[in-house]
């Protein structure tokens, strides 16, 4: 039997993107159960590829009972509501066999792993401010997505001069744009740039020069994704929000492999039990981007670990 229910968690600050800002982080929780045995999961809808609160908790609560993992994955689509009843299930059999999930899949055993830590969308002033007050931190992710970004640019790496940084233009560029930012993004050190393009309209990065590495975020969710992103990125990112859950992001992150593609593992703003499964695809991933629940003001009990050593894998009082 399944549950889905919705929940809030406040944000420590406004976070913003090229597409909005929030305060809230709205979140749907699936709980498996069977034989006095629960799982979880989590998701988040993304009104970006047309999901909502209503319209997952609807996908979900249409499902048949006693659905398999195996099932599930054709009886739903890739997204949010999979996701979220994907982990929920890798949970349950976890619980069920006293395995941990990682041993289930066939993973080795997980390791903390250093996460970026994400700037949002604001002023160059606020962003060399929030810049410096976390330039101790080994990985700054600056959301941009604006005709303006150089200032932002020039001013977070004031903040911060000594940290790496990557990019994320949430699609706010045009090729145009991209093209003058380029060499600049070089001189100041970035490390990569991840979905510089809208999705759909990104053909012009196979024409133009890619002088540092192009992730590819709203543009690559499955398997399924790969054929449309050769010759235009060089790194995909994987969020289990769009792979449709764990089983999914496994595979996606080794068909990209196996097609020379680097590996970026991203979250949606989420609790620690969206990140926990995640943690375990994110193993030797080039970058990971696992700190959603570093931007809350609040967590789930039992909230993953972070510390020097970066995001810790979950207790079993969490998920898997």
């Amino acid at each position: 039997m399944l549950s889905v229910t919705a929940d809030t968690f406040r944000l420590a600050q406004v976070f913003t993107i090229a597409r909005g800002s929030r305060t809230e982080a709205h979140v749907l929780t699936v709980r498996a159960f069977a034989d006095g045995v629960v799982g979880q999961g989590e998701c988040v809808p993304y009104a970006r590829y047309g999901e909502t609160l209503e319209s997952v908790t609807e996908q979900i609560e249409g499902l048949p009972e006693g659905v398999s993992r195996q099932d599930l994955q054709d009886a739903l689509p890739a997204g949010a509501a999979r996701n979220a009843v994907d982990c929920a299930l890798w949970d349950l059999a976890a619980k069920q066999t006293g395995a941990p999930v990682w041993q289930l899949a066939g993973l080795s055993a997980p390791k903390p792993l250093i996460t970026a830590y994400t700037l949002s969308l604001d002023t160059p002033e606020n962003m060399r401010a929030e810049a410096a007050k976390h330039a101790h931190r080994p990985l700054l992710k600056i959301k941009l997505g604006t005709p303006d970004d150089m200032a932002r640019l020039e001013a977070v790496r004031e903040g911060a001069p000594k940290s790496p940084i990557i990019v994320d233009a949430n699609e706010g560029w045009t090729a145009e744009v991209y093209a003058d930012l380029a060499p600049h993004l070089l001189r100041l050190g970035v490390q990569m740039v991840e979905q510089p393009l809208p999705a759909g309209q990104d053909d012009m990065l196979a024409e133009i020069e890619r002088p540092l590495p192009v992730c590819a975020d709203e543009s690559c969710h499955d398997r399924a994704s790969l054929p449309g992103l050769k010759g235009k990125y060089d790194m995909v990112n994987i969020k289990l929000d769009k792979t449709g859950g764990l089983t999914e992001a496994l595979a996606l992150r080794d068909a990209a492999r196996a097609e020379g593609y680097q590996v970026m593992v991203g979250c949606m703003v989420g609790s620690s039990l969206a990140m926990a499964p995640a943690v375990l695809v994110a193993q030797g991933a080039e970058v990971v981007d696992l700190d959603g629940p570093l931007l809350l003001a609040e967590d789930r009990d039992a909230p993953l670990v972070y510390d020097a050593a970066g995001v810790h894998p979950a207790s079993a009082e969490l998920w898997g």
